[in-house]
């Protein structure tokens, strides 16, 4: 999978930007506030239709603009793939593929990413939300259908919640709405914890690679949960939990129990990293996390990601970053922020299509 060219209007700072993307390596140079970030970004939200920065996608919109407009040329399976993005200030949004309107579900199918910023990583010191947040964008990577799953458990939730804030409560409708999560629930519970087996699995050969002794293992934490329960057994326990503290969640007014409260724990040699772990200890745990994202995606789906690296490099120190470089496979395409190119070795430059921005402007 390879993107070939880019076009952005009125993304961010981004008025007309064009840029051809049709190399196996590109790095984009510049000093902070440049608009690095807002073309990687944009990349990752046509594989997502989410900003990893906000939640609200007006904001997507330059200040004196009404629209916004994203425009790539994918290459994917030797077939030439078009897409589209368009919105506007009214909420209006247009999804094509191909010169043909679609629907988000087959939108999200074309275009497959990695991105690796500085913000990830924090992901062990953040909130428990970051983290599922994390995982569930890596799921939705793999499983389209996950991320329908999500909105409509959120939309169950909020409606439970809603009814939680009344004095009088229909205990025959709260009933339903427990139903209704524990049945969604389960398989987003579900999902995650296989999805975790595996990241376990490949990240954790990747961890010991670069620690050279360190055993690393993650943990899906959820109060009624114990293993690796399959389906029926996580909906009986969720069913249970749910009748058990329905009181609790009565007396708070929201709903107390599901996997919108879960979090993931990561070990190393059986110590928990958030709490004991160095911070270059924690950095090799996101690092590894990140390149098992890659494989995972490519053994799953018969497409090579693309690999988004925002200004990471100098967030790592010299084992680190030639550690994420040489594991990056050739056949990967490679899109890099960074204020310089003191960070790369020469050899790794040759082949690189570098492109610089200055007050800006974007030059070759």
């Amino acid at each position: 999978m390879k993107l070939k060219n880019l076009v952005l209007k009125n993304y961010r700072n981004c008025l007309n930007l064009e840029l051809d993307f049709n190399h196996d390596k590109v790095l984009i140079i510049g000093k902070n506030a440049q608009r690095k970030t807002n073309i990687l970004e944009s990349i990752y939200f046509l594989s997502s239709l989410k900003s990893p920065r906000t939640s609200t996608t007006t904001e997507l919109i330059n200040f004196n603009s009404e629209n916004v407009e994203i425009y790539a040329d994918i290459e994917k399976a030797d077939t030439d793939i078009d897409l589209k993005f368009i919105y506007n200030r009214e909420k209006s949004r247009e999804l094509h593929v191909n010169g043909l309107k679609t629907t988000p579900k087959n939108f999200k199918q074309v275009l497959k990413t990695v991105l690796f910023s500085t913000s990830d990583l924090l992901l062990l010191r953040g909130n428990p939300s970051d983290r599922r947040d994390w995982l569930d964008r890596a799921i939705t990577q793999v499983y389209p259908a996950y991320d329908e799953r999500l909105s409509k458990y959120e939309k169950i939730r909020i409606q439970k919640n809603n009814l939680l804030k009344n004095e009088n409560i229909d205990k025959n409708l709260l009933s339903v709405y427990n139903e209704q999560l524990a049945v969604t629930g389960s398989n987003i519970i579900f999902l995650r914890l296989k999805f975790l087996k595996e990241m376990e699995r490949i990240s954790g050969e990747k961890h010991r690679s670069i620690s050279e002794s360190e055993t690393l293992k993650i943990r899906y934490d959820c109060p009624f949960i114990q293993g690796d329960e399959d389906i029926e057994t996580i909906l009986k326990l969720f069913s249970e939990s749910l009748n058990e503290r329905t009181e609790e969640e009565i007396r708070r007014g929201q709903a107390c129990v599901g996997p919108h409260r879960d979090d993931i724990i990561f070990y190393i040699n059986d110590n928990e990293a958030t709490k004991f772990a160095s911070q270059g200890q924690q950095r090799t745990v996101v690092l590894s996390l990140k390149l098992a994202e890659l494989d995972i995606i490519s053994e799953k789906t018969g497409e090579n990601p693309i690999l988004l690296l925002d200004d990471v490099l100098a967030e790592l120190d010299d084992v680190r970053q030639n550690y994420l470089l040489k594991s990056i496979n050739s056949d990967i395409q490679t899109i890099i922020t960074s204020v310089d190119t003191l960070l790369f070795e020469d050899d790794f430059l040759k082949n690189v299509k570098i492109y610089k921005i200055e007050n800006g402007r974007v030059t070759d």
